[in-house]
């Protein structure tokens, strides 16, 4: 099976904005706890942008959750 990047993209963004709003944070909220401005925070919830493994990592720390649960992908 061949996966777009930018399909990667969006579905990191949708288990990220899942994972937050689970814990009832806000994306300025996620964003402060990961060290990211809110802007990049709406960007990679959007897959606008691929987002840097070290983003990614951060946003999965602060979510105090496994990185490879945000790339679980149901297709």
């Amino acid at each position: 099976m061949v996966i777009k990047i930018d399909e990667i993209d969006k579905k990191v963004g949708m288990n990220i904005r899942l994972e937050r709003t689970k814990r009832s944070l806000s994306q300025e909220g996620l964003a402060d706890l990961a060290g990211l401005a809110r802007s990049t925070m709406g960007i990679v919830e959007r897959g606008e942008q691929s987002p840097s493994l070290q983003t990614v990592a951060k946003v999965a720390n602060a979510l105090n959750i496994d990185i490879q649960k945000l790339f679980i992908f149901d297709f």
